[in-house]
């Protein structure tokens, strides 16, 4: 089955571009041009991965962004003509799993795509593997990919998941901001080490009953993060 991807923004020959190449793909691409149309039809379709646009009419990428975390874990891309970094680390932080500035390479665009894909979508091979992992109040579904503390689901973004299995897999190992940006992100991603702590943040936030003196994931001062319960 195609993949499917929402493209918005209000460029309409950009629209046209992206969509005339995913589709190339073999993609399958729907297109809105404001705030509120990206809106209903994340709400009205399940999709594999949105690109979003930052300044759009009627209501802007971040805010779409925040909402549709309230309902859907679908990976999000930001598409900013900023290049200032506060403004990707604030896509960042309203859920957004990355980011393109402009102007950008669709070539780049695609390989981003499909990196995220291939982490929050991965093919079966073999043996279906219907394990999870039970560590303390915490049970993680790999096959799912859902996050459960004391049985309530934690909804989660396909960044912060990864982060999370990474740690809870090696209880105890502290990784460096730059290993966790390489392991999670990749060795080609050109974002920095903020990334990480934008993303540990908001993880924490959504797993600790209190992000600032946090039970399960840890700071080593100087180092990095490490996972103990």
């Amino acid at each position: 089955m195609a993949k499917k991807v929402l493209v918005v923004d209000d460029e309409k020959l950009i629209v046209k571009g992206i969509r005339f190449s995913l589709e190339q793909d073999g993609y399958e691409v729907d297109c809105a041009y404001d705030g509120e149309d990206a809106l209903n039809h994340a709400k009205e379709n399940a999709y594999d991965m949105i690109l979003l646009d930052i300044m759009l009419p009627k209501m802007n990428g971040y805010e779409v962004c925040q909402q549709i975390r309230e309902f859907s874990r679908v990976p999000i891309i930001m598409l900013t003509a900023k290049s200032d970094d506060m403004d990707k680390i604030l896509g960042l932080d309203y859920g957004a799993d990355d980011y393109i500035t402009k102007p950008f390479n669709i070539l780049e665009v695609k390989a981003r795509i499909k990196a995220i894909m291939r982490r929050t979508n991965p093919e079966v091979t073999g043996t279906v593997n219907t394990d999870e992992i039970i560590s303390g109040d915490i049970r993680m579904s790999t096959e799912s990919r859902r996050v459960y503390v004391k049985e309530q689901e934690l909804n989660l973004t396909g960044k912060e998941f990864d982060l999370l299995l990474l740690l809870v897999q090696n209880p105890g190992k502290v990784y460096s901001r730059d290993a966790l940006l390489t392991a999670v992100w990749g060795e080609d991603y050109p974002g920095d080490a903020r990334t990480v702590d934008v993303h540990i943040r908001r993880l924490r936030e959504k797993l600790e009953p209190n992000p600032s003196d946090p039970r399960y994931v840890h700071t080593k001062w100087g180092v990095g993060y490490f996972y103990q319960v």
